[in-house]
């Protein structure tokens, strides 16, 4: 599992937070604070792993930020997407998705490629817009490699 890191950096109005590796026990969230910040950004492209303490210091961590305060997810790896359909507050009530990662599979060359949807191209007001066509390195067609109604349930809230 990837060591975690957190880094914090302005962008405007906006607190960009940038999450690598695993979000476990040893993940230190608590003491990273948001600045008051109005737009927190998360980018979770890096997270490579989340376990159950590592929900439970999330939702609490995010409970720290202000209430007013819009939070966006931007590029969900699969493993986080998975807690913001199942988990409770994993994704705030002040929160919404921007971006997020959907893989793909060709069964006969058993490549795998991860697509990235971003909101108001792939997916708009809970309305999903996927890609015509995805092709792996050599061309041929891939397939959405999720049960859609079970991976999109977030899109609907």
């Amino acid at each position: 599992m990837g060591q975690f890191q957190i880094e914090k950096r302005k962008d405007g109005e906006s607190l960009v937070v940038t999450v690598k590796g695993s979000i476990d026990e040893d993940a230190v969230l608590a003491s990273v604070g948001f600045d008051g910040a109005q737009t927190i950004q998360l980018d979770l492209d890096k997270v490579s792993s989340i376990n159950s303490c590592g929900i439970r210091e999330w939702i609490k961590w995010l409970k720290t930020a202000p209430p007013s305060s819009k939070i966006v997810y931007k590029n969900c790896p699969k493993i986080i997407v998975d807690q913001i359909n199942m988990v409770a507050g994993f994704l705030p009530e002040n929160g919404k998705v921007d971006s997020f990662y959907v893989p793909y599979f060709n069964e006969n060359s058993g490549a795998e490629k991860m697509v990235l949807f971003r909101s108001g191209n792939e997916f708009k007001d809970g309305e999903l817009k996927p890609p015509p066509e995805v092709k792996d390195e050599g061309g041929e067609p891939m397939e959405m490699d999720v049960i859609e109604a079970k991976y999109f349930k977030f899109l609907k809230k």
